[in-house]
């Protein structure tokens, strides 16, 4: 059975310049994402560290981080994920 990631909670470094706006809309963008939230938790002089809250229905983890990457941000750790796993329907013949 395939195992689809409903849910996930990144701690992420990004460079201050860098829009949590434009960040949030370009996750958003990655196939299976429904819904994310930013949340500015440490703020110094040329970065920002931010808690990224991504929810959808099979989230592809690889979109989310190359979307991060663009953005000149990188993953420092995955907090939270929630997977479930989907059945395949089967056919007959």
């Amino acid at each position: 059975m395939p195992v689809n990631i409903r849910r996930l909670v990144v701690d992420s470094l990004k460079p201050r310049e860098s829009s949590i706006l434009e960040l949030s809309k370009t996750l958003c963008e990655v196939r299976g994402v429904e819904e994310v939230d930013i949340n500015v938790t440490e703020v110094d002089a040329k970065t920002e560290t931010v808690k990224v809250i991504i929810r959808g229905i099979n989230i592809d983890f690889d979109g989310i981080r190359k979307s991060l990457e663009e953005h000149g941000s990188s993953i420092r750790s995955v907090d939270e994920i929630n997977v479930r796993k989907t059945k395949t329907k089967s056919r007959r013949l």
